[in-house]
């Protein structure tokens, strides 16, 4: 929550330059306060372990939030029943007229396919640039990432040698809302065969990259608006998403790595631990507090496009 005080008083210039949240008195005063809109575009087989793990983050508020969860019609999954996606789903088509304060674009394991044939593409393609003028913000994570690097601005994805899997740890690499409070280096779980190449994010005026690993690459890019956001890793991950993950590619055969810096002395016979949560909630409560709520028209019937 901001603090309110006087703007002359000399801790208010100090505050603003850290990035601390500060109102002055007369702003304090001007503010409406209603519920943010979210819409959550769900491309992932697991939909309710996703959604629970997404909403536990964006609960991290005292904003009231209202949820959309969106799934695609071109597309229907078969890991989740259809009982739950008849209850709480429903599809573009039926909110397209609706404008919304934030959108959350989920990966994929769709990562190894060109984008062209993913079967949901079309579609894809057709929400992302309804965001445009239809969410004020919106969050694109992982394969969504990519799939939002090469719709907006031509970044192409490029196949890594094997699997990236594991806890891996990321510099801030520039001063940001969306990253205030973090520490100069954190954890988080990456999960994916492609990546995008920092040397053409960098080609790129309208990007810039928030932060970044020596291990894994690119983590977290926005556009000079700061109303886009790519985020190839997983800060939304629980404790034993990567575990469910390396045990089911072994049952498939595929002879995964065992993912890094996740099981204590490199063996998946010992429990990993929670070292990404914290700052996994602090950057969507950030998003939240200061990308969406404080920028984001009161009325959205004046939601700009980008």
């Amino acid at each position: 929550m901001p603090i309110n005080i006087n703007k002359n008083l000399p801790a208010y210039k100090t505050l603003i330059a850290e990035n601390i949240f500060v109102l002055c008195e007369e702003q304090a005063r001007k503010q409406d306060i209603r519920p943010l809109k979210i819409a959550i575009v769900n491309l992932m087989p697991t939909k309710i372990e996703t959604e629970t793990q997404l909403m536990r983050l964006l609960s991290n508020t005292p904003i009231q939030v209202d949820i959309t969860l969106i799934r695609t019609a071109s597309y229907e999954g078969k890991n989740t029943s259809s009982e739950h996606m008849s209850a709480f789903y429903t599809t573009f088509d039926k909110v397209k007229n609706d404008k919304f304060d934030a959108l959350v674009i989920t990966g994929a394991p769709v990562e190894k396919l060109p984008f062209e044939d993913v079967l949901y593409w079309d579609e894809l393609c057709e929400i992302m640039e309804w965001s445009k003028s239809n969410a004020f913000s919106t969050m694109h994570i992982c394969w969504g990432a990519l799939a939002g690097l090469f719709y907006h601005y031509g970044v192409e994805k490029r196949e890594l040698s094997a699997k990236l899997s594991g806890i891996y740890p990321h510099r801030v690499t520039a001063s940001h809302a969306l990253l205030r409070g973090f520490d100069e280096v954190f954890n988080v779980p990456q999960s994916r065969y492609t990546e995008v190449a920092q040397e053409q994010i960098a080609a790129d005026k309208r990007l810039a990259v928030l932060a970044s690993s020596d291990i894994s690459g690119v983590h977290i890019i926005a556009d000079s608006s700061s109303r886009q956001f790519f985020v190839t890793g997983h800060a939304e991950y629980d404790l034993d998403t990567l575990a469910g993950e390396y045990h089911r590619d072994l049952e498939k055969g595929i002879s995964p790595e065992i993912p890094y810096n996740y099981f204590p002395g490199d063996n998946p016979a010992n429990p990993p631990l929670f070292t990404w949560r914290g700052h996994g909630s602090l950057m969507y409560s950030n998003w939240l507090n200061f990308c969406v709520y404080q920028e984001t028209p009161f009325d959205l019937a004046e939601l700009a496009s980008l």
